[in-house]
């Protein structure tokens, strides 16, 4: 199941944390990290990147994203078996997938690897 997850690149990820989580949004520390913080929302989620890591992505910028508990690679088949080209990319906190839209945007589907973002929580 594909959960809606925008990725919200910010300058500071715990002064924007601070303000989703007073708007309501739960943070995920399981899901979390220094650099990335997940908070859920009654019908999604959003996704806090730290934009200073995030490979020329500036503050302020907006992805739209999924999140998906099934494996990367049915989601792959059915985006082939509809024509639709993807890369699939090797994260710091699992795997993603990305692909264009019929408007040149980039969709990014993630399979987060829970075991992996433990992981680099231990690290810091």
């Amino acid at each position: 199941m594909l959960t809606v997850l925008p990725i919200r690149y910010v300058a500071d990820i715990e002064a924007s944390r601070t303000f989703y989580t007073g708007l309501g949004l739960v943070f995920r520390p399981e899901e979390s990290v220094a650099v990335w913080a997940r908070l859920d929302a009654g019908a999604g989620a959003v996704g806090l990147h730290d934009a200073a890591v995030s490979k020329g992505r500036p503050a302020g910028t907006v992805e739209l994203g999924f999140s998906t508990d099934e494996k990367l690679e049915d989601v792959a088949d059915r985006l082939t078996a509809a024509g639709y080209a993807y890369e699939l990319v090797e994260e710091d906190f699992g795997r993603s997938l990305r692909v264009t839209d019929p408007d040149g945007v980039v969709v990014q589907i993630q399979e987060i690897d829970v075991e992996t973002v433990r992981h680099a929580q231990s690290l810091l």
